[in-house]
């Protein structure tokens, strides 16, 4: 195994010739400017093409970062349609026992800005949803939660601020729909 010094000095070395970009304006001048459809998507609440998609979802990533801007994403998954919409601008997620760490609702109870990207497998469909979270410990609702007799101990709560479509680009590209693309399985 490589020492420190190795692994530093090669970083610095790879590292060689980089041009940092320095502003917003030098990005907009790189990319242009977005199309009006593209800034038009976003929206403050759940529409019925929203719900119809999050009943099918059965996978969503949430990220989160604490009062120090230290990051999180984690992946969430339970049987589709898990994510509960309680009205057009709340949304309802059930914890499930998983490894305890508990890193995204350390972050929410520091900082309570999340983002989710929900998939659906097979589907070149992604919805994305900013908004900013809550930890419930109960509620009425709780019971129609339960997963094998299970109620949830926990369930974040989510106030939507933005939701939009996202283009599916990256997901063509990666082929992660495509068996023909994947890996061969680890042994």
């Amino acid at each position: 195994m490589p020492s420190a010094a190795t692994t530093d000095t090669t970083a610095t070395a790879e590292r060689t010739g980089h041009r940092r970009l320095g502003s917003a304006e030098e990005l907009r001048e790189l990319l242009g400017e977005p199309h009006p459809i593209v800034i038009d998507k976003v929206r403050p609440r759940l529409i019925a093409d929203d719900l119809e998609l999050l009943s099918r979802s059965p996978f969503f990533l949430l990220s989160t970062s604490d009062s120090r801007g230290n990051c999180d994403a984690s992946p969430r998954g339970d049987i589709p349609g898990f994510v509960r919409a309680l009205d057009d601008r709340t949304l309802a997620v059930p914890d499930r026992p998983g490894n305890r760490r508990a890193d995204s609702f350390h972050n929410i109870l520091d900082n309570p800005h999340v983002g989710l990207v929900h998939l659906v497998p097979g589907s070149k469909e992604v919805l994305r949803i900013n908004g900013r979270a809550e930890i419930l410990t109960d509620a009425p609702f709780f019971d129609t939660m339960a997963l094998k007799g299970q109620r949830p101990l926990l369930v974040l709560l989510i106030e939507i601020d933005e939701i939009f479509r996202h283009c599916p680009a990256a997901l063509t590209r990666s082929g992660i729909w495509r068996p023909e693309t994947w890996p061969e399985p680890r042994p």
